[in-house]
Parts: structure tokens; C-alpha cells; sequence
């Protein structure tokens, strides 16, 4: 049995955010999902830089890496999950985890790279209480038995 897929709907249907940008890092697609983690439309994203959604102290560091994936065709976040603050439309700080897939032109070279993105922030905070309590119930069990 062969069906076709209608893969615009197919990513506007998606739960996590897929996001597409062009060689020069220039947002091409950005699904609904994308428009509810991150705040900004599709309107709003669409030719913009990624410096939309990362937080500036990261900038550097993100484009350093993105140029070498461009340059080079290789990322090791096509099968390991990449963890990273992200900005919300509001200003508010977000933890988002991420693979990426390259898209290849006819020659060869990488045309654009897919980000399929997860919101973490909630298990990340929840995560980070956690730690807390146990530094804390750690400390007054060393001080109990000091």
C-alpha cells in the first residue's frame, strides 16, 4: 500500500517546533508549534536570523558552530539531543532541547539545516528543585552526623 504524505501538513501538524533555516542562517519555515514555544509567529519568524530566539550571551557560540555544520556537513546533533536556553517573544528564558537533520543541494552542499525542537523548560525547573532539595537534605545529614 503506498500513500503520499502532505509534508507541509505533516510539520504544521507536529507537537514539537520544526524549524528551517537557509545557509546564511535565515528562518524558511517555522511551524505552529514554533509560534507556541518560542511566542513569535510565522510572520514574525520568516526571514529573520536564529538571533530571534537565543539569547545573546550564546550568539557567538551558535554561529560559530552553525557556520562549521554548514562548511564542514557534519553535526553530531543529528542523533544526540542538544540542550540550550532559548529567549520566549516576551523576554522570558526558556530550556529547549533539540536534534538537527541537513538538507543537501543537488551539488552536494548543505542547503539548510532542520531544527525538530522540544520545550524543557518545565523539566528542567522541576529538575533543577530537585537538586536543590537533596544539596539541602545532603547538608543537614553531613551536619547530623558532624
Amino acid at each position: 500500500m503506498s500513500s503520499t504524505i502532505d509534508f507541509s501538513h505533516f510539520v504544521s501538524a507536529l507537537g514539537d517546533a520544526v524549524i528551517v533555516c537557509d545557509a546564511a542562517g535565515a528562518i524558511t519555515v517555522w511551524n505552529p508549534a514554533a509560534t507556541r514555544i518560542f511566542g513569535f509567529t510565522e510572520s514574525d519568524a520568516l526571514g529573520q536570523s536564529l538571533d530571534l530566539i537565543i539569547p545573546e550571551r550564546q550568539r557567538q557560540r551558535h554561529w560559530d558552530g552553525y557556520h562549521k555544520t554548514m562548511a564542514t556537513g557534519e553535526t553530531r546533533y543529528g542523533s544526540d539531543l542538544l540542550r540550550v536556553p532559548a529567549l520566549h517573544k516576551e523576554g522570558k528564558s526558556l530550556s529547549i532541547a533539540f536534534t538537527v537533520a541537513m538538507l543537501h543541494a543537488p551539488d552536494g552542499a548543505v542547503s539548510a539545516i532542520v531544527a525538530i525542537v522540544r520545550d524543557e523548560t518545565l523539566r528542567w525547573n522541576e529538575e533543577r528543585a530537585i537538586k536543590a532539595k537533596l544539596a539541602q537534605l545532603e547538608a543537614a545529614a553531613a551536619a547530623g552526623t558532624a
